[in-house]
């Protein structure tokens, strides 16, 4: 039986591309070509099916919301994240 799930991808600075499964909580890989990163996924999906059997998170993507926001210039103290 065939099941879909919902992936998130996205590219980071470096140029790798990163997937996320929704429906799975931990389920995500990363390849430096969408070819590659599907078939990980793909793997991945797999992995987590057998550690999560019939007990998955019945969860589903709702949407994806762009928010804006005024950058901050002011720093935190102690805060390394963003110089």
């Amino acid at each position: 039986m065939k099941k879909e799930f919902t992936v998130i991808i996205e590219q980071d600075e470096q140029g790798y591309f990163i997937a996320e499964v929704p429906e799975l909580r931990g389920c995500h890989t990363q390849a430096k070509s969408l070819d590659v990163l599907m078939e990980r996924t793909k793997e991945a999906i797999q992995l987590c099916l057998e550690v999560y059997g019939n007990k998955s998170p019945k969860t589903h993507l709702v949407g994806v919301q762009k928010v804006a926001v005024r950058a901050s210039t002011r720093r935190l103290p102690g805060n390394s994240l963003f110089p």
